[in-house]
């Protein structure tokens, strides 16, 4: 089959599951059900890419020494709260200020430990 219709017939796929959901009635818990699951396999899928990347580089990883090491996972923990607390931080003045100081320290940790893993 030609590559030109490839793509037109997975877009017209797309369109009749777009519709489908739309206009189907009682297909809203369905959605919700699906949109779930793809998140459930998302997350996984991110977590088996961070634990093949820390296999891969566990050598790496361990021969920065215990600070920096620590320096590198508080950045990472600090970093992920803020993505998902940046909603909820920004509705203040003072929480969106917080944000920024947070997002601040973590690219400065992270240089930090990018700067002494190319020291010899």
């Amino acid at each position: 089959m030609l590559e030109p219709l490839k793509t037109f017939r997975n877009i017209a796929i797309l369109f009749v599951i777009a519709a489908a959901v739309y206009f189907i009635p009682g297909s809203d818990r369905a959605t919700s059900s699906l949109e779930a699951a793809l998140w459930v396999a998302f997350g996984a899928g991110i977590l088996l890419l961070g634990v093949r990347t820390y296999r891969e580089h566990r050598v790496s990883l361990h021969s920065l020494g215990e600070r920096h090491r620590a320096l590198l996972y508080g950045a990472v923990a600090v970093g992920l709260f803020a993505l998902e607390a940046r909603a909820r931080m920004w509705r203040t003045g003072i929480g969106e200020l917080g944000w920024f100081v947070l997002a601040a320290l973590v690219i400065y940790a992270l240089m930090e430990v990018y700067r002494f893993s190319r020291t010899y």
